[in-house]
């Protein structure tokens, strides 16, 4: 639950910092190589999390799965994945 509020503020505000100073996200994301390779790392890692998300919901039973990959597109990834397997060891737990 730690990493998953850390997840939030840094979100919040870095995007909150983005948003008042008119940045371009899509330049920012692919602006040279090396923004693209970041991208691209964190585009896969982030699909990655998704399918994890969805199979390991089903497997276990979770409901509303879909609502975290709802609100990383509002926050963040590094928001809502730490949050899900939060939800995961507590539904293990069970």
């Amino acid at each position: 639950m730690i990493l998953s509020g850390i997840g939030l503020v840094t979100a919040l505000v870095f995007n909150g910092i983005a948003a008042m100073t008119g940045a371009n996200y899509g330049e920012a994301w692919f602006g040279s190589a090396v923004d693209w390779v970041l991208s691209a790392d964190l585009s896969v890692v982030a699909i990655a999390a998704v399918v994890f998300m969805f199979a390991e919901g089903k497997r276990l039973g979770m409901r509303r799965v879909w609502l975290y990959v709802v609100l990383s597109t509002v926050t963040a990834m590094a928001f809502t994945f730490p949050l899900f397997l939060a939800m995961r060891e507590r539904k293990l737990s069970e």
